[in-house]
């Protein structure tokens, strides 16, 4: 995800997240301007408040330039605002969020990077031997058809009657266009890494692992050739085939934590767990969907807050930002739980590395 490389490091005096959920279809995506604009309101109230308005009115109007820009009949499941005086972007997300306006010396990344790292966000490689085409899918919705190097045609033709003449000279012609389209698919997702699904038949599947490069990615296949479909059916189709196996790797995940726990490698108190993330002792968090805690940290020590006190000394919106931004930063990743397979662990665990 783009978005993320770009703010994720930046840190400046102000720096205002504005974030809220949204609706992908009408009437109700026609609130969202209204919804939106009373948190830009909200955002420009606390900036007058706690800064020279000088300072602020340069931010409140990138805001209110990029919030007029917006059009909602695309909305999705949310929508994430970012300025600051140098910056104004804004993003679509599949996931629902916690409303929130964020004034911090960073911005607000954790729901990008949820988006990002959720089970159920995964791509789709519909490939037959004359074409190929990719799709960025979450559940058994359509985020986007990738354009640019997709959709690929197969230009790969010989005249020799002995190539044609026998399988393996057809397998070889096969597998080249394979490791083309091979090629831009790792060239496509590079900043966006997600478990990938072949729409494809049988027959071309073993011919697609054998050439892939990031074997690893390539979580399993759905039957058929789906050339001339819609994006969104092949994505209603595919999306029964990912979810049994994400609901198996998630039920492997939260066995892997629990096991752990007896080896002395799972922190649940905030405390303990910040302070080994920062000394780089973290391997994976797990995070309940949705929990987010303002804290205010003196002496190294959080305590726990709430939104009331932000304009207190030390205050930090939210620290499982912080956590999980730190964390990935080191080497660690990021499991965001749904359900309450971490009712026992006050919603955030984490898995150490020793």
């Amino acid at each position: 995800m783009k978005l993320l490389n770009k703010v994720k490091n930046i840190r400046q005096d102000v720096c205002v997240s504005i974030i809220l959920n949204t609706h992908i279809t009408k009437p109700d995506n026609q609130k969202d301007e209204i919804k939106l604009k009373n948190l830009v309101t909200e955002a420009k109230n606390r900036l007058l408040e706690n800064y020279e308005k000088r300072f602020v009115l340069p931010i409140l109007d990138k805001i209110n330039k990029l919030v007029d820009s917006i059009n909602h009949n695309f909305n999705l499941e949310s929508l994430v605002v970012y300025a600051n005086n140098d910056f104004a972007e804004f993003i679509r997300l599949p996931v629902e969020v916690e409303g929130r306006v964020i004034i911090d010396d960073t911005f607000a990344t954790r729901d990008l990077i949820r988006a990002m790292h959720s089970e159920s966000a995964y791509y789709v490689l519909v490939i037959s031997r004359q074409q190929a085409r990719l799709i960025e899918a979450y559940g058994e919705k359509v985020i986007i058809e990738l354009k640019g190097e997709f959709p690929m045609s197969n230009s790969l033709y010989t005249t020799d009657k002995a190539k044609l003449s026998t399988n393996k000279g057809q397998d070889n012609l096969i597998e080249e266009f394979f490791n083309r389209v091979d090629k831009n698919v790792i060239a496509s997702i590079k900043d966006h890494n997600l478990p990938i699904l072949l729409v494809t038949e049988t027959r071309n599947f073993s011919h697609y692992q054998k050439i892939a490069d990031d074997k690893e990615f390539i979580i399993g296949y759905l039957n058929g050739n789906r050339d001339n479909e819609t994006a969104q059916k092949i994505a209603s189709d595919a999306w029964e085939v990912m979810l049994p196996l994400i609901k198996e790797k998630n039920a492997t995940r939260i066995i892997e934590l629990k096991k752990s726990v007896s080896q002395g490698k799972v922190l649940s108190d905030i405390n303990e767990i910040w302070n080994a993330i920062k000394h780089g002792k973290g391997k994976t968090l797990f995070v309940k969907c949705g929990y987010f805690q303002p804290v205010i940290i003196e002496d190294n020590h959080i305590q726990l807050t709430d939104i009331k006190n932000r304009n207190q000394q030390n205050y930090v919106n939210d620290i499982i930002d912080e956590m999980i931004e730190f964390n990935m930063s080191l080497g660690g990743d990021v499991v965001f739980v749904e359900g309450d397979d971490l009712k026992n662990f006050n919603n955030l665990a984490l898995l150490t590395r020793y």
